[in-house]
């Protein structure tokens, strides 16, 4: 882990200007900041301040990087690329120096572009991608439990993979803290500090996973019930199951099946037994059991179209268009039909005033 120099921090977030805030979290503001790596190079970084120059934050912060750097490096947990300090009176103040994020969260993916929600393939490849960084957490030693799983804390990197991120509520195993988390997200169960375990993440991907196939959110006060979980157990049981999938997006009856199997694990996740809840090796093993789908690229050819005919248009999400077809990603399965070129300029768009191509 890198110790970098305070001021050059400061400089490279043009001393924390409001104008590069890219984020809040349970205990700080993220910035974005152009830092020279080792080899000499700027680099995009994400700048991790506290909010509130106190001890208790401050420890909180410390925590973060502690836990942080205990880790083996994942592909679906941020990475920690070091840290730097603030002189504040008498002491000093951590900050946290971590890589950067530029494709925003699955909230905003879910919730802030209600014209052009995630593919049924990319929402399926987010859930098992969750599910396997919170299998590495869990099976540190001793585990760490994240405590604060929600879609505000999954981002996307430049690849559109998804990554953990805001260990500031974290805890090892070993730790018996005060309950904490966020409503909507947090375990019942979780009522005291001899309550924390593991199951208590698994409850919180639950409800993850049912706002990732209904594109609701954890609560919704404008609607009745407000919380998913109440929304979603009532249709369980009432046999309307496909009420719960995402209206704005058809799903393929091909996918049908990995949908039922989702929202079955789901409902697991959030039984109010503990024990019956599936541990983070169970989640992965299931879901990399869902039906796979092929991937395929864009061509080359068709970038002059995308400025031309997509200026205007808004921000869409598209792995499943750039990524090669790999063994373990679910994708969008081209093989039983031809596209055509009419549809696959609808799924590209140039994102205004930054000249950054997105795909659906």
């Amino acid at each position: 882990m890198e110790e970098f120099d305070y001021e050059e921090v400061v400089k490279g977030t043009d001393s924390f200007s409001p104008s590069n805030l890219i984020g809040r979290g349970s205990h700080g503001s993220v910035y974005k900041a152009s830092l020279r790596s080792n080899n000499g190079r700027l680099t995009s970084v994400a700048v991790k301040k506290l909010s509130h120059a106190h001890e208790e934050t401050s420890k909180k912060l410390s925590n973060e990087i502690s836990l942080l750097s205990s880790l083996s490096p994942h592909p679906h947990v941020v990475k920690l690329l070091g840290s730097t300090s603030q002189r504040h009176g008498h002491c000093h103040l951590p900050l946290l120096v971590m890589e950067f994020m530029p494709n925003g969260s699955l909230h905003e993916l879910l919730h802030k572009s209600p014209d052009s929600p995630p593919s049924w393939p990319t929402r399926f490849r987010v859930a098992l991608q969750v599910a396997r960084a919170l299998e590495s957490l869990h099976s540190s030693e001793p585990p760490i439990i994240h405590r604060d799983v929600k879609s505000t804390n999954i981002l996307f990197d430049s690849e559109w993979d998804s990554k953990l991120i805001d260990f500031g509520l974290a805890v090892s195993g070993d730790g018996s803290p005060s309950p904490a988390g966020t409503i909507g997200y947090l375990d019942p169960a979780y009522t005291c500090p001899s309550k924390l375990s593991t199951k208590n993440d698994i409850f919180s991907f639950g409800v993850l996973t049912l706002e990732i196939l209904s594109g609701r959110k954890a609560i919704d006060v404008s609607k009745e019930p407000s919380s998913i979980i109440d929304w979603a157990t009532s249709l369980v049981k009432k046999q309307q199951t496909r009420s719960i999938c995402d209206s704005r997006v058809s799903l393929p009856v091909n996918l049908e099946g990995n949908f039922r199997q989702l929202l079955h694990i789901a409902m697991r996740c959030l039984s109010p037994n503990e024990s019956s809840r599936p541990c983070a090796r169970e989640l992965v093993v299931e879901l990399e059991r869902l039906r796979p789908v092929k991937e395929t690229r864009i061509p080359s050819w068709m970038s002059p179209l995308r400025s031309i005919i997509f200026s205007r248009q808004r921000r869409k999400f598209a792995e499943e268009c750039r990524r090669p077809c790999t063994t373990d990603v679910v994708g969008v399965d081209f093989a039983r039909g031809k596209l055509s070129l009419r549809e696959v300029l609808a799924d590209i768009t140039l994102e205004e005033n930054k000249g950054i191509t997105r795909f659906k």
